[in-house]
């Protein structure tokens, strides 16, 4: 064409761009196509009006129900339409893939749409991609943008170098997508494997410890920090035919082998290949460019939170005890659950002490804190506390010393007012006889599941935490494990976890408690899955606040090693046992001792005695507190099988002045105590002790046992 001359038509300028013309009116139901966009869908060339059946028929079944729905998007947005089809022969085979881009517009008043635009054949045609099956709306740039945010968004979630190559492999790219995919990482002056997909388990061994100097693309990449495009297998062959024969039998057309760089120091590679040849033009390889930096800066977060994640439960697993040999007549087992954000070390711990003549301490505890502070002086403690056990010292001399020893370092060189505290409940352990020393330094109290699978608190007196009173004074309480019995010990974020507070979270822990039936090992699992797992979304709290805390857990379950004859475990008859202290400065006591009564006769069928039981023992109890300076000692217990039971309450104190019965005028404001329990029991009495005395009475579940000469409530008055 010669300058002056007038420009060549439009049909003529499309026709020698290989592009058709078709136009749709879905009113009619009539498609127009010139002879260009009639060759492309496979009929004579020539133009001609044809009808949507006649069309449809042309197109894969997918593609027509992709280029209506992204019209009417189009038509909606403003924007206009793009749409990769599949052109099929009369034997249902794909003949080529062309693009379709055009301007739809709705009327309103014909209620359809019409629409004109270019067909034109796609270059590097995508069978089997994703690309080729799922229509584009709008043009390329938003597309690409719409993707990148998605991947961006994505690679940024991922938590775990497997996470990432999880994404990675996921990503279906605007326009084609890879088939393969490896990640290549640098040890030395050697090239390392990461991750693959798309290629079997084993094929990645003659990649996975290649020198850096190989002729090989990623090695080019690392060491130029430069991308390499490979567009046909020709090429690959001849820019490296000496590690060709490795990557021909993938039988891939095109490859991308970008650098994985973070603060300009190139750290990998990234290949992705494609099974159908790819021309990566500059949209391409902008967008495969962008994807391997969102996936450097995805694997280097990945890669230094695994870094965290190994030194911090290696310094956790460091710190807390190995249980060691089975312990005979018990069995143990122990959890730890560090709080899944933040920083995966914190301040509690558990140990499992040996003492002398095969008793043994268990000890459980929590630093205030949660980093590498709380962590190192949950370490220092432990070791202390098992100094102090190893002396002989009882628990309450255990705790004394211990909080004494963490005053003595408390507070940081940076920070001398960061002064932290713990808490802990040290528990001695005799195995044979089951019975137990506890002293408790601000901590939770312990908790019994009974043989029967009642789940009782055993409320322990106690004292401050460690830490705050170098002279702090740790009262002990003595409990009672029966063979069968499993004694709980936890810290706060077994309960409180999920935004719960001390009622709600025990309600929830003791509902597993109480119904578990496998060995220790699965309670354990149970416990913590209830608080952690998935039915822990359906019991939150009541507490707006669900912040998460790490989680200790010790259970111990007393062994039933009596045998008869012929090693047969012996049959005992249910128990169920408490025991409480009372001083004379905690009054407020009485209302617990009361309450653990309650739960250890929730089976009871008969209210009244049930109700009279607790009333008797708030009157003993009272008395102890009103006429002696001693305090007292509980010990209440349920025996025998359901029909035939008792309870059997006692009440010690260390006074000399034995009870009498005593009438108390009308108005008189005491002496009816004696008068109650004669009324209400079916049988009590007062036993002299060596240092003191106590009181007791029963109520039997069917009335008192018709055996001759007892006499019901015939105990000395």
């Amino acid at each position: 064409m010669r300058t002056g001359e007038p420009l060549p038509g439009v049909g003529d300028v499309l026709a020698a761009l290989a592009t058709g013309l078709w136009q749709w009116d879905t009113a009619t139901g009539e498609v127009t196509v010139d002879a260009e966009a009639a060759r492309l869908l496979g009929l004579p060339a020539r133009g001609a009006r044809l009808t949507e059946v006649q069309v449809r028929a042309r197109l894969h079944p997918e593609d027509w129900n992709e280029i209506t729905g992204v019209v009417r998007l189009a038509a909606v947005e403003g924007t206009l339409a793009e749409v990769r089809l599949r052109i099929m022969d009369e034997r249902d085979h794909v003949v080529r893939i062309v693009r379709s881009r055009s301007r739809p517009t709705f009327d309103p008043v014909r209620k359809a749409y019409e629409l004109i635009g270019t067909l034109q054949e796609v270059a590097q045609p995508e069978p089997g991609t994703p690309a080729g099956r799922r229509a584009v709306t709008g043009d390329w740039r938003r597309s690409r943008e719409a993707f990148l945010l998605d991947a961006g968004r994505a690679l940024a979630e991922a938590r775990s170098t497997r996470e990432v190559l999880r994404v990675a492999a996921g990503l279906a790219m605007p326009g084609f997508s890879p088939e393969g995919l490896a990640v290549f990482g640098v040890e030395g002056d050697r090239l390392t494997i990461i991750g693959h997909h798309g290629q079997q388990n084993g094929d990645e061994v003659p990649f996975a410890d290649m020198p850096l100097d190989t002729a090989y693309p990623a090695a080019e990449v690392v060491r130029t920090g430069r991308a390499v495009y490979l567009s046909s297998p020709e090429e690959y062959r001849t820019r490296y035919p000496l590690t060709w024969p490795l990557a021909e039998p993938f039988d891939r057309r095109s490859w991308a082998f970008l650098p994985l760089t973070v603060a300009g120091h190139t750290m990998g590679a990234w290949m992705a290949g494609f099974t159908y040849p790819v021309g990566f033009t500059p949209d391409e390889r902008s967008v495969l460019t962008t994807v391997a930096r969102m996936l450097a800066q995805a694997l280097s977060r990945a890669g230094a939170a695994e870094t965290q994640r190994e030194l911090t439960d290696g310094l956790q697993r460091s710190m807390l005890p190995v249980l060691g040999p089975d312990i005979p007549g018990v069995d143990i087992a122990a959890r730890y659950v560090p709080t899944g954000g933040g920083l995966q070390v914190g301040g509690d711990w558990y140990d499992l002490i040996p003492l002398p003549g095969d008793r043994f301490a268990l000890v459980i505890g929590d630093v205030q804190g949660h980093d590498v502070r709380a962590a190192g002086l949950m370490g220092q403690l432990r070791i202390a506390l098992r100094a102090y056990a190893a002396e002989g010292h009882r628990p309450d001399a255990v705790l004394t010393r211990a909080s004494r020893f963490l005053c003595g370092i408390n507070g940081s060189d940076e920070d001398p007012g960061d002064v932290r505290f713990a808490t802990c409940l040290y528990i001695e352990v005799d195995p044979l006889t089951g019975t137990a020393q506890s002293a408790r330094a601000g901590h939770l109290d312990p908790v019994v599941r009974m043989a029967d699978g009642m789940a009782l608190i055993r409320a322990t007196a106690g004292g401050l935490p460690l830490g705050i009173d170098p002279d702090a004074d740790y009262p002990t309480t003595r409990l009672a494990l029966e063979p069968g019995d499993t004694l709980l010990l936890c810290t706060d974020g077994l309960v409180e976890t999920g935004g719960h507070d001390l009622q709600s979270g025990w309600a929830r822990l003791r509902n597993v408690l109480e119904r578990h039936t496998g060995d220790l090992e699965a309670l354990a699992d149970a416990l913590v899955g209830v608080v952690h797992g998935p039915t822990s979304y359906y019991t939150t709290g009541p507490l707006v606040d669900r912040r998460e805390d790490d989680i200790a857990l010790l259970l111990l379950r007393r062994q039933d090693v009596a045998a008869e004859a012929g090693g047969v475990p012996a049959r005992r008859p249910p128990v169920r046992r408490t025991m409480l202290t009372i001083a004379q400065a905690e009054p407020e006591r009485i209302a617990a001792a009361r309450e653990h009564l309650r739960d250890l006769l929730y089976d009871w069928p008969d209210g009244e005695q049930r109700d009279a039981a607790v009333l008797l023992l708030s009157e003993m109890l009272t008395n102890v507190l009103v006429h002696t300076d001693a305090d007292a000692l509980l010990v209440a217990e349920v025996t025998g099988e359901p029909g035939e039971r008792r309870i059997h309450v006692e009440v010690s104190d260390s006074g000399k002045e034995l009870p009498h019965k005593r009438r108390p005028g009308e108005m008189a404001s005491s002496g009816r105590g004696l008068v109650l329990i004669e009324m209400l029991a079916d049988a009590w009495g007062v036993a002299p002790r060596g240092t003191g005395k106590s009181i007791w009475y029963e109520v039997y579940e069917s009335g008192p046992p018709a055996e001759p000469g007892d006499v019901p409530g015939g105990g000395a008055a």
